[in-house]
Parts: C-alpha cells; structure tokens; sequence
C-alpha cells in the first residue's frame, strides 16, 4: 500500500505539473509516471535522469526525421514505421527493455502528432511535447521520489522481516492460503533483495559492515523461507518446531526497524534434521563469511544481448510490433476518427514476446481496461460537473492513480491489469486542462484502447506465433546450472546464496511453463513433453531444499545428473 500510495502521489503531482505548463495529452506523462515509478528513492532518480538523457538523444532524431518529412505524409508513414521497428527491436534485444516502449511510444506519438498543429510551429511544437512528456515525470521522480520514497536499506530490512515473519507463520499454523503467499516469497529468490543492496552501496552512506551483515541476513531468511516451508508441506512430520517462532518474530522486529540483530541467543538443537538446520541458520543470521563459490557470469555484458544479432525472434518481434502500430495508424487516419489514436499508444503497452504470455495476459489487459474505462466514465458523468477548483480535481486524478498503482504493485499474476486501469482512466479523463465533461473523448479513447489490444493481440498470435514452449529448455538449463553451483558449494554462505539463485531460476522456468499451459490446443497437441517438464520441476524443487537439508548428502549429485538426464 505504501507503494502505491507513493505511485499515486506521483502520477498526481506529474498531472499538476502539466496543468501548470499546460502540456497536451497529459495522459501520457501520467502513464509514464505509472509505468517508470520505482520503490526506492535511489532507483527512482536513476530512473527519471536517465530517461531524460535518453529523450535529449532522441530528440535531435526527432528534430532531423521532421525537417525531412515536413510536407511530405509519406515521409511521416515511413518514419513512424522505422522508429517502431526501432523501439521494439531494442525492447526484445537489448537491456533498454523495461523503457524502451515508453521511449517509443513518446517519439512516435510525437510524430503522429506533428500533422495536427499548424505548419509553421511542427518542428518546435513536436520536440516541445516529446520533451515534456518525459522532463515533468523524470522531475517527479528525482524531486518527489527523494522526498517520499524510502531507502534501499530500509526495503532491504523490511523484506527480511517479512521472510522471517512468514517463516514463522508457516510452522505455527500454516493455511492454503500462507502456503501460497509463501511460495510466491520464496520463488523471489535475492531477486529484490539483491537490486536493494546494489542500490544502497550505490548510496554510499552505509557502512560497508552494516550492509554485509544485511547481505547475509538476506541469504539467511530465503534458505529460512525455504526450510520452513517444506516444513509446512510434510504433513508426516510430526516433529513440531514451534519453539523457533519466537526467534523469528523477535528478530523480525528489529529489522522492521531498521537495524539487525547482532548477539543472537542461539536456539537449542535437538537432534532433527528440519530443526537443527533452522537453528544454524537462526545462530548465524547477519555473521558475514567469506564466499568461495565464482559468481556466474552474466550473459551478454553489453547493451545488446548476446544474440541480438543472430536470433530471428527479435527481429520478427519488431515487425509484428510494427505491423500493429501501423496497422492502428492507417485505421484511424483512414477512418478520420481522430480520437482512437489512443490504438498506437496501446500497442506499445501490450506488445509480448510469446503467445503465452500474450494469452495469459488478455484477460488482465481486456477487465484492467474496462475497470479503468468504467472509473474514468463515472467519474465524468457524476464527479466532474461538480468539481470547482484545482484540489478537487487532483483528489479524484490521485483516487484513480492509487486504484491502478495498488493493483500493479501487487503480485505479478495481476500486476499487468493495475497498468490497464490506469491506462484506461488517464485516457479518459486527461483530454485538455482542468476536468472535462466531454462523453465522446472518453468513449473514443476506450475504443482505441480495446482496438489495440485487439490489433495486438491478432498480429502476434497471427504471424510467427512464438510459442512459450520452445523456451523452456533454456531455462531449463539455467535451473540445472544454479543447482550444480548449489550442490557444489561449500560454506553455509555459499549454500544459501546459490539456494537463493536456485529458487529464481526455477521461479523463471515455471513462468515459462505456466505460459505454455494456455496456449491454443493445436499447439498445445505438439508439446510432447509437457508433462514430463512438469516432473522435473518439481523434483527439481525438492532437490533445493533436500542440499539445504543434508548438503553432505552423497546421492545429491547424483540425483541431479539423473535430473539432467532426463531431461528432452
């Protein structure tokens, strides 16, 4: 929730902002707010400068493509064309992919709008409004962003807490429910956990102590997570471990304080295999060791990926991407229905690599539009004409903003319907300045907006449809890779640390696998080993927990070469 609030509140103050400069399609910086906001203060001023440097590059392209295009339409086709291509050839291929749609969708829209302001102001106009439409959110960020947002330090410590909290609840009652809450915990992985500690070194006014001993705090709760939660799920296990929970909840105290315990009174050991490894686990919770175990190498250290250049899937990606963009631009040029441009704008948004991910998601993209839509109409026909000054309006922007940052700050499986209902609702309520009362711009823009999607949804699952499936052999190997380096380890630190590694790349191959389930049965009919995918990763899950267990165990390896083994 807090979160949330903070994405609302930015996405606020970007609105106010653009009434005050009066920038035109104020939904875009709004969306571009949503779409960039980050947890922490640090990352979130990374983010906002550095898209503004990147806007700065773009706009001398801006500016060269509209002196050569000016007066000439098919200029502008072409050049929207190549741009598109551009963007999501870069999102597919290269590490700009969390802003390399938002990035596209601002420039081309810049150029799609150069045909609608009088002929002597095009140049200026149009870089004018790509600028602001990335300058007002990327002030937002770095201003409001350090004043509202936490510390990477204080996440660090609250999601340790909340692993220690969780591991806790887990061997006092645990529910359906828990068990499911935890699994998505523990599938996390150092995922977040790392991106904090990388960010808090970055801050450089932490004592490199303090955050060694958060680096093994966060090691310690994820291999504490996993034990307890095989705990929960052994119902032959009659061993109770209860008497641990109340070292997990006192300790969790203190990081939600923002500190770390440093005398810890050791739990007594009672001779149970589950038991005493928490207890090793709980003695030396924040004691940094020294790690012996290489860190992988990551692949592709460069901007591009490592096969960028050689795999055919991104440059079909950029060309479905392209065929809907201008698919969506001579739809409503030839229709000479002005207000579904809002089509273009959606198909940067929900623009996805598989057919999986693309089924997967239509649903959350298709309920997350009609929410947004139906809050942005309501609020026209009952809100708006009773709105009398700046406040009112930026308290019902603020009510909207927070609905979609609280559903997009949640869990992934919905996170993607929280940037829907924002999408919908700035789109339709953000026309001109002030409130508006116009019906038909909000019933245009909705039509856009489901145009999109539809225009989208055909083109990727229509022309080399991509299918989830073939991925997962390569994530597949990722898994095996993180569990060698775990069986391999040799220090309690090291164990932990590639348990960690373990549990997200498992978390990534039954994202994959999860993808391949809901594709369209005809392709579906020639996923032969599906069902034997599932096994391995299941066994594969146990395997993590088994080496965390009993590490000295002999038939470890042997158990995972068997793994590999069967592997198609």
């Amino acid at each position: 929730m807090g979160y949330a609030l903070r994405m609302a509140a930015g996405c606020t103050t970007t609105v106010l902002i653009g009434e005050i400069w009066q920038i035109p399609e104020l939904a875009v910086p709004a969306l571009v707010t949503m779409a960039l906001w980050q947890e922490d203060r640090t990352t979130n001023a990374i983010a906002g400068v550095g898209v503004n440097l990147l806007v700065l590059i773009l706009l001398a392209l801006v500016y060269g493509i509209i002196r050569i295009t000016l007066d000439h339409p098919l200029g502008i086709v072409i050049a929207v064309a190549l741009l598109s291509c551009g963007f999501f050839f870069l999102g597919s291929a290269s590490k700009l992919k969390p802003v390399a749609y938002m990035l596209g969708l601002i420039v081309v829209y810049a150029m799609i709008a150069v045909d609608q302001v009088p002929v002597g102001e095009l140049a200026t106009r149009a870089l004018l409004y790509a600028d602001l439409f990335t300058l007002a959110p990327g002030i937002v960020m770095v201003a409001l962003g350090l004043l509202i947002c936490p510390s990477p330090k204080a996440l660090l410590t609250r999601r340790i807490a909340a692993r220690l909290r969780m591991s806790a609840a887990l061997l006092a009652t645990p529910d359906p429910l828990l068990l499911e809450r935890a699994d998505d915990m523990m599938r996390e992985g150092m995922s977040g956990m790392a991106k904090n500690l990388k960010m808090a070194r970055l801050e450089k006014i932490w004592r490199a102590n303090d955050l060694a001993a958060l680096e093994q705090a966060a090691r310690s709760s994820v291999a504490l997570l996993i034990l307890a939660r095989a705990h929960a799920s052994r119902s032959g296990d009659v061993v109770s471990l209860e008497d641990l929970t109340p070292f997990m909840q006192e300790m969790a105290i203190i990081f939600e304080e923002g500190d770390y315990p440093t005398d810890i009174l050791s739990p007594t050991r009672i001779g149970q295999t589950s038991h005493d490894a928490m207890v090793d686990i709980l003695s030396s919770f924040t004691n940094p060791a020294p790690s012996h175990s290489p860190a992988p190498q990551p692949e592709g250290s460069g901007f591009f990926f490592a096969d960028a250049f050689t795999n055919p899937e991104h440059v079909r990606f950029a060309v479905k991407g392209t065929a809907a963009v201008m698919f969506s631009y001579f739809v409503f040029k030839i229709l000479n229905w002005q207000g579904i441009h809002t089509s273009i704008i959606t198909c940067f948004i929900v623009a996805q690599p598989t057919m999986g991910e693309m089924i997967s998601k239509l649903s959350l993209r298709i309920s997350g539009a009609l929410v947004g839509a139906t809050l942005g109409i309501l609020s026209i026909v009952f809100v708006m004409p009773h709105l009398h000054d700046v406040a009112a309006f930026l308290l019902l922007i603020f009510i909207g903003s927070l609905i979609g940052a609280w559903v997009k700050t949640g869990d992934e499986r919905i996170a993607y319907a929280g940037f829907q209902i924002g999408l919908a609702f700035f789109l339709s309520d953000l026309k001109d300045y002030g409130p508006t009362t116009d019906m038909t711009t909000a019933r245009d823009r909705i039509v856009g907006i489901m145009l999109g999607n539809l225009i989208t949804y055909a083109m990727f699952t229509s022309f080399w449809p991509s299918s989830a499936y073939q991925k997962i052999p390569k994530r597949l190997d990722a898994m095996f890779a993180a569990l060698r380096r775990q069986i391999a380890a040799r220090t309690e630190p090291d164990r932990m640390l590639c348990a960690a590694d373990a549990q997200t790349a498992l978390s990534a191959a039954e994202r994959v696998f999860e993808n391949a389930t809901v594709e369209p049965a005809h392709m579906r009919a020639q996923m032969d080993q599906l069902t034997q995918y599932h096994d391995i990763l299941s066994k594969a899950a146990e395997l993590t927990v088994d080496t965390l267990l009993s590490p000295a165990s002999p038939d470890l390896a042997t158990r995972l070469v068997a793994l590999e083994a069967h592997t198609p």
